[in-house]
């Protein structure tokens, strides 16, 4: 019996390049949402109940509705193409949750910096974390119902960020919002790695 040419040829499967993104920013400003919101897989969460223990060490001014916190990691997946694939890592908030930090950072193309405008200087301590270890991040302003909305380069003044760091306005819990941000960390953490 013999084969025919077009029994010889296999599929191209193509291999996806897979990137580490982390999610970070201040206690309450969505970043458990965003993963939430465009991970295509359910997203791994580490979410414990605030408790009144915790309330001398957890600032909840602003995010008073808030019941639960991260205390290691969000993880989620999605696929920006065919060939791309993101796994990102959410950050917990609090201070002293920080030392997981350099664990999460590992390996990282980039971060997304999560700013809230009510409380704006909550991010101030991510922003300075990645910095100093260089490593590409975009801000995205989530933008809550009832917070003032600014426009991109007045966020970018305040927070006294390098004119390259891109500034974008997003919507946290919608997935088409929340992929823009990721695409605009991928692109700017690229050309980083270009100039670099």
């Amino acid at each position: 019996m013999g084969y025919g040419h077009s029994d010889l040829v296999r599929p191209h499967i193509v291999e996806p390049v897979t990137l580490k993104i982390l999610v970070a920013g201040g206690f309450g400003v969505g970043k458990t949402t965003l993963v939430g919101a465009v991970s295509e897989i359910r997203p791994l969460r580490t979410e414990e109940i605030l408790t009144e223990a915790g309330r001398p060490v957890d600032d909840i001014a602003g995010v008073e509705s808030k019941t639960t916190t991260t205390v290691a990691m969000d993880f989620g997946r999605i696929t920006l193409r065919e060939d791309l694939v993101l796994y990102l890592f959410g950050t917990p908030g609090q201070d002293r949750f920080w030392f997981l930090w350099d664990e999460l950072a590992t390996g990282a193309l980039g971060a997304v910096v999560l700013a809230d405008t009510r409380r704006l200087e909550d991010c101030f301590a991510a922003i300075d974390y990645f910095e100093r270890r260089d490593i590409a991040f975009t801000v995205a302003v989530n933008c809550f119902e009832g917070a003032d909305r600014y426009p991109e380069d007045s966020v970018r003044d305040a927070l006294d960020l390098d004119p390259g760091t891109p500034v974008v306005l997003c919507d946290a819990r919608e997935r088409e919002s929340a992929k823009h941000v990721l695409i605009s960390v991928v692109e700017h953490a690229m050309l980083a790695s270009a100039r670099g």
